[in-house]
């Protein structure tokens, strides 16, 4: 796994993980990431300064706070799962009902294109896009 540092088109800098810097360029040209704050997906890596490590991974705490990070996207995905209603496609018709008062207001989640959320972000509607990792390790 790799980590980048990305930038979107109006600059919000971001983190993501890749499998490798080949999976990247292949999200990234097929326009699957999306900026997290706007859902932008026109993304590019941002500057980054390297890490040097003095010795191997578990001197340096880099396995560990990888492990670490991977531990908080499953309790994340958990938690989500747990508090809130899976609408699945239908997810940015009814992230607008709940903000126009149509529906009862809840916790919900499902999936949108990064159009269908930059959309929605520009409607005043907060969504957030998150990490969905696989609940054990593969």
């Amino acid at each position: 796994m790799i980590l980048f540092d990305l930038t979107c088109g109006r600059e919000h800098v971001f983190e993501a993980w890749f499998r490798d810097g080949a999976a990247y360029e292949a999200q990234r040209k097929g326009r699957k990431i999306a900026c997290p704050v706007c859902g932008d997906s026109k993304v590019s890596k941002a500057p980054m300064a390297p890490r040097i490590g003095k010795g191997n991974e578990s001197d340096t705490g880099n396995g560990s706070k990888a492990g670490e990070a991977l531990r908080m996207l499953r309790q994340l995905r958990q938690d989500v799962e747990s508090k809130c209603d899976y609408v699945g496609p239908r997810f940015p018709e009814e992230a607008r009902r709940i903000h126009y008062g149509e529906s009862e207001k809840r916790g919900i989640y499902g999936e949108a294109s990064s159009d269908e959320a930059r959309s929605l972000a520009e409607e005043g509607i907060e969504v957030a896009r998150i990490p969905w990792v696989p609940r054990q390790d593969s």
